[in-house]
């Protein structure tokens, strides 16, 4: 009698044991995060690895953005099906360098926040449960000549609710038709006639062939 209670005991320590430590276990890999500091933080690598391995859904939010390789990671996602989508601040439309055009032309929707002074969030969401976040901007002089941060944070709670905060903005936001439509409308045109982004294009393009 006795033993059978001493095994009962100790089968329900054990039962105990086990699921404080599959909790324990299932916090820490939910609540993974790196960090990564530039200049020369290797935080461009980092955002890339992560879209890499995306497989359902990317979620962009974006002030600058000029970065060849992160515009070349999210081109090739949307080629292998995932659904990507991009939110970006106004000063796209008209700055000289900028990946929206060539966003769009990979086919991935793109969309111009106007409704604020400048909409100055840097983050991504990827398979809703992954967040890259910070003061990175995602460009070339982010990574080697600013002093920036950049969180990758797999929590799938967290993730939730930078999603939810996309959407809000995605709400008021407007479907980008490209440089020379944007500037034509803001003129009462209907249309633009010029070349639009070719030299960003044409850097764009001898990444992708590399």
């Amino acid at each position: 009698m006795r033993n059978h209670k001493d095994f009962q005991s100790r089968l329900a320590a054990l039962i105990l044991f086990s699921l404080v430590f599959f909790t324990l276990v299932a916090s820490a890999r939910a609540g993974e995060w790196r960090v990564y500091f530039s200049p020369g933080g290797k935080a461009t690598a980092a955002i890339v690895q992560a879209l890499g391995r995306a497989e359902h859904s990317v979620y962009v939010q974006a002030y600058s953005f000029t970065s060849a390789p992160i515009a070349k990671a999210l081109t090739q996602a949307h080629r292998r099906g995932v659904q990507v989508q991009a939110i970006l601040d106004k000063s796209n439309v008209t700055d000289k360098y900028s990946a929206a055009d060539f966003l769009l032309h990979a086919g991935i929707p793109t969309y111009i926040d106007a409704a604020h002074t400048i909409a100055h969030n840097k983050v991504m969401v990827i398979d809703e449960r992954v967040v890259i976040t910070g003061s990175f901007n995602f460009t070339k002089a982010a990574e080697n000549n600013n002093a920036e941060n950049l969180l990758v944070i797999d929590d799938s709670k967290l993730a939730a609710e930078y999603l939810e905060n996309w959407r809000l903005h995605a709400a008021h936001s407007q479907k980008y038709q490209g440089k020379n439509q944007s500037r034509a409308q803001e003129r009462g045109q209907g249309r633009g006639t010029g070349q639009g982004n070719g030299i960003l294009e044409s850097l764009f393009k001898k990444v992708f062939e590399n």
